[in-house]
């Protein structure tokens, strides 16, 4: 199982802070980091995922009390969100193959169908992606974020431009891979997803 420890974090643009001293503990089930827009959920994700760097503080990952690097974290998370965009000339499928070939991981034809099915894109398999509405988008996306299938999943706003058996499919997905001892975030505002979460962290 992997843990996140965050000790006394800031993050500021221009001066500007975003958050201050954020500490918390994660270890198990499905961590929320709830919080109006603007608030810095975003902000704080990328933090955790070395996107971007914070001013202050400390950020540990560890696997069986074992100290992961940040090269460890990239290659064990799948990140869905609105700033994340896939490859507009490719189909849902050459996107899929595509994130799969950069990992150095073996393209099985199978799992790759699967993870499409399991968005419910069956039929979108071969279309562009910029075809696709927006709702259809965000379901590769989360596919995307689950092809590699890594032990990190950071979720943001999952179930943005999603319609009601969207979001159902965000419930579905989000505990299907809690029972597997993933470690899931959710940064949203939508209650209905923070209620899918053990433990919120408030912005």
């Amino acid at each position: 199982m992997i843990s996140l420890s965050v000790n006394r974090l800031s993050k500021s643009y221009n001066r500007k802070p975003v958050f201050t001293d954020i500490s918390f503990e994660h270890d198990d089930g499905v961590l929320g980091i709830a919080g109006s827009n603007g608030s810095g959920k975003s902000t704080l994700l990328k933090c955790l995922a070395y996107l971007t760097r914070a001013q202050k503080g400390s950020i540990l990952w560890k696997q069986q009390e074992i100290e992961l690097t940040k090269e460890d974290i990239k290659k064990s998370l799948g990140y869905a969100a609105p700033y994340i965009n896939l490859y507009d000339e490719l189909t849902s499928y050459e996107n899929l193959e595509f994130l799969l070939q950069v990992a150095g991981l073996p393209i099985q034809i199978t799992h790759i169908n699967s993870q499409i099915d399991q968005v419910q894109m069956k039929d979108h398999r071969q279309k562009l992606f910029k075809s696709l509405s927006t709702g259809q988008r965000q379901r590769i996306k989360i596919a995307a974020a689950l092809i590699r299938k890594p032990d990190i999943i950071f979720l943001d706003e999952p179930g943005s431009n999603l319609d009601k058996s969207g979001h159902e499919l965000v419930k579905k997905i989000v505990n299907m891979q809690k029972a597997k001892n993933k470690l899931v975030v959710i940064a949203s505002n939508d209650p209905k997803e923070i209620k899918l979460c053990d433990q919120v962290i408030k912005l």
